[in-house]
């Protein structure tokens, strides 16, 4: 234990430096937010690809919570919902609900293919449509499933940091 000590006070703290802060604007009602977010995360029907992701954006790897951005249970304590997949029949109805119960000013970031125009599942026959078509959307991000750098960065733009 005494050797690891000594290391530490040798080399000091080690960390890679924070990324640039990502280009593009902030939403509008983003900037009211001030610096940190509370994310709620709703899976509206996916396949569960972009969850592996969202839990290595918020892992000790990416580490977003170093930006402002924390993850809550309930939508009333919640800034940001985060949706992924398809808005299935079943799950069109409580996502409207959560949306309703996030305080304002509030914000909805589509996450994932899915999530924007229902991606592999577009056609199904339990498929209501993408997110966008139950409740509004401030931000997207595409991919199938989004990187978790890509879920970081779009985290960044809602917090400015």
């Amino acid at each position: 234990m005494l050797a690891l000590w000594r290391k530490i006070r040798r080399h000091g703290t080690v960390a890679e430096p924070a990324p640039p802060r990502p280009e593009g604007g902030r939403p509008p009602a983003a900037k009211a937010l001030g610096g940190s977010i509370q994310v709620r995360h709703v899976d509206a029907g996916s396949c569960n690809g972009c969850e592996v992701e969202i839990a290595s954006a918020f892992g000790p790897v990416y580490d977003v919570e170093r930006y402002g951005v924390r993850l809550v249970a309930s939508p009333r304590h919640a800034d940001v919902l985060l949706v992924t997949g398809p808005v299935t029949r079943n799950m069109a109805e409580p996502l409207r609900r959560t949306y309703e119960a996030l305080p304002g000013p509030k914000l909805v970031l589509a996450l994932g293919d899915c999530a924007r125009n229902c991606g592999l599942f577009a056609g199904a026959y339990g498929v209501t449509g993408p997110v966008s078509d139950v409740i509004p959307v401030d931000l997207e991000l595409s991919g199938c499933p989004p990187r978790p750098e890509a879920i970081v960065e779009a985290l960044r733009k809602l917090t400015g940091r």
